[in-house]
């Protein structure tokens, strides 16, 4: 009894795991859901077209009958007309049907992607190694470098599927108008290739530790290549041909792998032929025994021939490679979403509140927080950002000012410890209205490739007047026109310099400053930028956003000086706080860097007067 529940316990999870697979993932979820009237017609081509061989099998059965016996041949010539037919035109019909499927099931896999990636609350999942592998593997699946697109997969998939059909169709007509027996054997003998040669496949999961690294590689190749950013380097440097030879090797690789699946192997090739030789000597031999003694007529001997034919495409072999081919990427697209949602899930209180009204000061209380459960950036952080003043945050690189620009617009939530506005905790405040409460730009602002007046703001509501107000605030009135596509990749479009980038992106900020943000904060927001033009677009800054509280993260201390108040940030914590002139006269960390900056300056003006 152990035994018997034991087995079905094993046929339950085969089963599960055949249901679960990436392959039925495809066919039997990801097709209905990106199509279902072209899966619908997909899978109706598939059943037609297996049944056609059969039906022109018996057709030419009958007709030779009907010319033996002398009768009428007009239905019979009719039915293998009508079959001949239908197999000449519903095969490119077909492919053409399967096609477009695979374009449907591309966009609806790219969809779902995009998704992925941006409905996390957090940001947490792009930056973590092992997601952006899966991310790196997702977004390549249908370039073609690794194998076929899905375009080609899909009615690839469509002809196995038909040849498999009308083979076991086939094999079942010998069994039922020859020979039971027979018609067993015939088809175990196709079938044997996929049984005998399967020890060959060497599949290395699409998702496994070696395919992910050389997908990574060959990804960061591939975009030095082609990212203009890198382009005066590659060239200056001669590294072209490194490029080529890292990139070819890479994908190679990949290749490699995937050929290996379907690899043939000097043994099983040996048995597999000896196999279908004697089932089909066995099946022929017995076949023209039963015609001449009488058993089959003609024309059924003719029908089993053309069905033994027929049933020969059971033993496609490249089946199972074209649908692991276009499946491989299903798991991982489909539950990158349920895993990116699960890493940057922010804490969501039941019921969510507005910001204070009034604001208030900015407090963190015994903040510690470290990346992935490695070294700790902050351990028991306490310091407050006062209300409607400009606080610079200063320190060395690794300090963790980044960090706390990051706590502070809730990409992340500290572990311990709170962050909180006028005492309202900000994982209390709806998320959505935090986020309108900031004016941000960020050291690694994004460069839209779309019109300068996107770049500004995408708010429907947006007008003019308030974007030219923007850009003449930010000194970057002058860059383009309002609808000027910001790219040369685009039909009259234009680039611009980094300066003129940050001045747009100051732009940004400032008119979400005007949209009623209370909170600005600027991570290096000058870093292209010359000294006077900083100083200009800074009391610029200080004129517009006198009132509100401002935060500032810069190296440059010319400008750091202004603030209100100056947070000096070391290993994670906050080991000074005060004016300029209160932290000169401390003469600690902050004066030690204030005077180093100041003396390399003064040097590069006396080496430039002299």
């Amino acid at each position: 009894m152990s035994t018997g529940l034991s087995h079905s316990r094993n046929l339950r999870g085969r089963l599960d795991r055949l249901r679960n697979s990436a392959e039925a993932q495809l066919l039997f979820v990801v097709v209905w859901r990106s199509s279902p009237l072209l899966a619908l017609l997909w899978w109706l081509c598939i059943v037609v077209r297996g049944l056609m061989p059969v039906v022109f099998a018996y057709a030419v059965g009958s007709l030779v009958t009907s010319v033996s016996a002398g009768t009428g041949t007009t239905a019979s010539l009719t039915l293998v007309a009508g079959a001949f037919a239908v197999m000449q035109v519903a095969g490119p019909f077909h492919a053409q049907v399967g096609a477009n499927l695979g374009l449907r099931v591309r966009e609806w896999l790219h969809d779902k992607l995009a998704v992925a990636a941006v409905r996390p609350d957090g940001i947490a999942p792009l930056e973590r190694s092992e997601v952006l592998d899966d991310l790196s593997l997702a977004r390549e699946f249908d370039l073609g470098m690794t194998g076929p697109t899905l375009a080609d997969c899909m009615p690839a998939i469509g002809n196995s599927f038909v040849l498999i059909g009308s083979g076991a169709l086939a094999a079942i007509g010998i069994a039922h108008g020859f020979s039971w027996w027979i018609g067993i054997v015939v088809a175990a003998a196709w079938l044997s290739p996929h049984v005998l040669m399967r020890s060959g496949a060497a599949w290395r999961s699409w998702k496994s530790d070696e395919v992910a690294e050389h997908q990574r590689h060959a990804d960061y190749t591939y975009r030095l290549a082609v990212n203009p950013s890198a382009a005066k380097e590659v060239r200056l440097f001669g590294l072209p041909d490194w490029l080529v030879a890292r990139f070819l090797k890479r994908r190679r690789a990949l290749l490699e792998i995937s050929v290996e699946a379907i690899r043939l192997r000097e043994r099983p090739l040996a048995l597999t032929i000896v196999a279908l030789v004697g089932a089909n000597v066995l099946f022929l031999g017995l076949l023209m025994r039963a015609g001449l003694s009488g058993r089959l007529s003609l024309g059924e001997v003719v029908s089993m021939v053309t069905l033994g034919m027929v049933a020969s495409s059971l033993g496609t072999m490249d089946f199972s490679w074209w649908l692991h081919t276009a499946a491989k990427p299903v798991p991982v697209i489909v539950g990158l979403e349920k895993t990116m949602v699960e890493i940057g899930r922010l804490a969501a209180p039941p019921q969510a509140v507005e910001p204070p009204s009034r604001g208030g000061d900015i407090a963190f209380s015994g903040v510690a927080f470290s990346y992935n459960q490695g070294a700790p950036v902050f351990d028991e952080l306490d310091f407050t950002i006062p209300q409607g003043q400009c606080t610079a945050i200063v320190g060395q690189n690794g300090a963790g000012k980044t960090t706390l620009v990051k706590l502070l617009c809730r990409l992340y939530d500290p572990g311990e410890g709170r962050v909180s506005i006028g005492g309202t905790d900000l994982r209390d405040i709806g998320l959505t209205s935090w986020h309108q409460q900031i004016a941000v730009v960020f050291q690694d602002f994004v460069r839209y490739e779309l019109s300068l007046r996107e770049n500004v703001t995408m708010a429907e509501d947006a007008t003019d007047p308030a974007i030219l107000a923007a850009l003449a605030a930010a000194g970057a009135d002058d860059v383009a026109e309002l609808d000027t596509v910001l790219t040369r990749r685009a039909e009259n479009g234009t680039d611009l310099s980094g300066g003129q980038w940050q001045r747009v992106a100051l732009a940004r900020a400032l008119y979400a400053v005007s949209a009623g943000a209370g909170i600005v904060i600027l991570d290096e927001p000058t870093a292209h930028l010359d000294v006077r033009a900083e100083l200009e677009i800074f009391d610029r800054l200080i004129d517009l956003t006198r009132g509100r509280t401002t935060i500032l993260v810069s190296h440059r201390f010319s400008t750091v000086r202004r603030a209100d108040n100056i947070c000096v940030m070391e290993g994670g914590r906050m080991i000074e706080q005060g004016s300029h002139d209160q932290l000169m006269a401390l003469d600690g960390r902050y004066s030690e860097m204030y005077k180093l900056q100041a003396f390399r300056f003064s040097e590069e003006s006396s080496e430039s007067s002299s």
